[in-house]
C-alpha cells in the first residue's frame, strides 16, 4: 500500500524465471507517479516482460517544485536512461535482461520524455508559437531569455515506444522528429471530451508529424486521464476530474485493445522486441499470491512475475534509482 492508499497485489522477491527477457521502462505523466500505470506493468509482466518504473524528481504528486520547469523538460528523458543504466548494470537479475529488446511506454509529459529518448528533439527557445501564451512554467522561463543548461538526451537502447497523449506537443515542429527510426505506437483520446484542455489535444498532431507512420490508436469517448489505472475509493473523492470518465467510455475493451497489440502474440509492429518468452504458467500462479506492501516499504523493489516497480520514496535529483 503506497501513500495514496493504493493496494499493489505482489509478492516481495518472487523469483524472475527466463532468460534474454525484453525490458520495458515506464515514465509518469505530469505531477505522476510511478505507480500510475501499475495496471498496465503488471499485464505486460504477466506477457513475459521485465517492467521498470520510476518517479521523475520533481515533478511528482508529492514533489511539484519543478513541474512544468525547463529542467524536468531537459531532465527527464536523462532520467530514463538513468534508469535503463540501473536495470542492465544495477539490478540484481540483470543477467535475464536481453539488452537489445528495450522499450518505453510513456503518457502524456511521460510521452514528452518518450518521444526525445527515441530521437525528438524538443524545440526549447524564446519565440516558440504556442508558447506566448502557454501557462507552462519552462515557457515563461525562455520568453525571459533562459537557456537549458544542458542539451536533451536522446537512448539507442531503446528499440520501440508506445506513446500514449504526448504532451506538450508544441515543442516539436517535424523537423525535430525526423531523426525518430524506432516503432512507435501512438494512443490518442477523444477531442470531444476536450472539456479538460487535454483530452485529444496532441496525438492526433504527432501522428501527421512522425517520419515513419506508427501504429496509431483513436479510442472514443476516452478522457485524457482514462489512459491511467482505475482510481482508488479515496482517489475518486479527491479528484473526481482524474478518477470520472465519460458515460459511454469502456474502460474494458480499451485495456484489451492495449495490451492485445503488444501482448507476444501481436503482428510485426512490436517486432523490435520480438516475441516475450513463454512463462511457466504454475510459476506465474504462486507468485501472483496476495501480498500486501506497507507503506514504508516503498523504496524497495517488488516483483510479479517478470515485473521489477524500483522506485525510491524521494529519489535524487543526482543518484541513480536503486533498490534497497
Amino acid at each position: 500500500m503506497d501513500a495514496r492508499g493504493a493496494t499493489f497485489f505482489a509478492v516481495p522477491a518472487c523469483p524472475v524465471t527466463g532468460e534474454k527477457l525484453p525490458l520495458i521502462v515506464m515514465s509518469h505523466g505530469r505531477r505522476g507517479w510511478f505507480g500510475g500505470h501499475h495496471d498496465t506493468a503488471a499485464a505486460l509482466a504477466d506477457a513475459g516482460f521485465v517492467v521498470a518504473a520510476l518517479n521523475h524528481p520533481g515533478d511528482t504528486m508529492r514533489d511539484t517544485s519543478r513541474t512544468d520547469s525547463l529542467s524536468v523538460l531537459v531532465e527527464r528523458p536523462t532520467d530514463m536512461s538513468r534508469l535503463i543504466d540501473y536495470m542492465l548494470d544495477g539490478w540484481s537479475d540483470t543477467s535475464r535482461i536481453d539488452p537489445q529488446r528495450i522499450g518505453l511506454y510513456g503518457f502524456s509529459f511521460g510521452g514528452y520524455t518518450g518521444l526525445v529518448v527515441i530521437g525528438g528533439d524538443p524545440d526549447l527557445r524564446k519565440g516558440l508559437p504556442n508558447c506566448e501564451t502557454s501557462s507552462l512554467r519552462a515557457c515563461k522561463q525562455l520568453e525571459s531569455g533562459e537557456l537549458p543548461d544542458q542539451p536533451t538526451t536522446h537512448d539507442k537502447r531503446v528499440k520501440a515506444a508506445v506513446i500514449i497523449d504526448p504532451y506538450p506537443v508544441f515543442v516539436f515542429p517535424e523537423e525535430n522528429l525526423k531523426a525518430i527510426a524506432v516503432p512507435v505506437q501512438l494512443w490518442s483520446s477523444d477531442p470531444a471530451q476536450n472539456a479538460d484542455g487535454l483530452s485529444g489535444c496532441c496525438a492526433a498532431a504527432i501522428n501527421q508529424r512522425l517520419p515513419i507512420k506508427p501504429d496509431y490508436h483513436f479510442v472514443d469517448n476516452a478522457r485524457h486521464f482514462s489512459f491511467l489505472a482505475t482510481c482508488t475509493p479515496k482517489d475518486a473523492r479527491e479528484a473526481p476530474a482524474v478518477c470520472t470518465d465519460a458515460p459511454d467510455f469502456d474502460l474494458t475493451q480499451m485495456s484489451s485493445r492495449s495490451f492485445a497489440s503488444i501482448s507476444p502474440k501481436a503482428p510485426s509492429r512490436n517486432a523490435a522486441l520480438g516475441p516475450a518468452p513463454r512463462r511457466s504458467k504454475s510459476r506465474t500462479s504462486r507468485c501472483r499470491a496476495r501480498g500486501r506492501a506497507s507503506r514504508e516499504p516503498l523504496r524497495y523493489r517488488y516483483r510479479t512475475p517478470r515485473l521489477s516497480a524500483c522506485a525510491r520514496r524521494r529519489p535524487s535529483r543526482h543518484c541513480p534509482l536503486k533498490a534497497d
